[in-house]
């Protein structure tokens, strides 16, 4: 039989994950993200570098995308929570928002998905941008989506 803390921490993952999911597509591609930072915010190129461009670069835009990226989710979070008496820890909180931080500022700069991508057997879909598709950008919002999933957890559990 399943107990009513048991039943609790369930509740509290799949209300805090649909949160956190919903914020990210809100977050990722209305409120929290400026034409400027989307432009600007992946590190420059391998060839870039190489004609002089600071290694650098990119970061600023990278950094301002995802403080507004994560304000829109706490105030989502904040949003649900008036409605819905989630019993969340501001540890919980703190970690779940550090690692989706984390983690979005490290793939936002582009060159860890196509890394992956090319040693993962897949690096035809990362150069993939016909028929409306672009490779890069779907596996981006994949490994988005699996990070916040470790959000949900450590918000949840902590």
């Amino acid at each position: 039989m399943t107990s009513i803390e048991e039943l609790t921490t369930l509740a509290t993952f799949g209300s805090t994950w649909a949160v956190l999911a919903v914020g990210h597509n809100v977050a990722d591609h209305v409120f929290g993200q400026s034409d400027h930072q989307a432009a600007n915010k992946g590190a420059p190129t391998a060839e870039d570098v190489a004609a002089g461009v600071n290694p650098r670069r990119g970061w600023a835009a990278c950094l301002a995308h995802v403080s507004q990226y994560h304000l829109v989710l706490a105030a989502l979070l904040a949003l649900v929570r008036l409605f819905i008496p989630l019993p969340l820890s501001m540890t919980g909180l703190a970690a779940g928002f550090a690692w989706s931080a984390a983690t979005h500022a490290l793939l936002d700069r582009r060159w860890p998905v196509r890394w992956l991508l090319q040693r993962t057997g897949s690096p035809a879909f990362a150069e993939l941008r016909t028929a409306g598709l672009n490779g890069m950008y779907l596996a981006d919002q994949a490994l988005h989506s699996g990070a916040l999933l470790v959000s949900a957890l450590l918000i949840t559990r902590l």
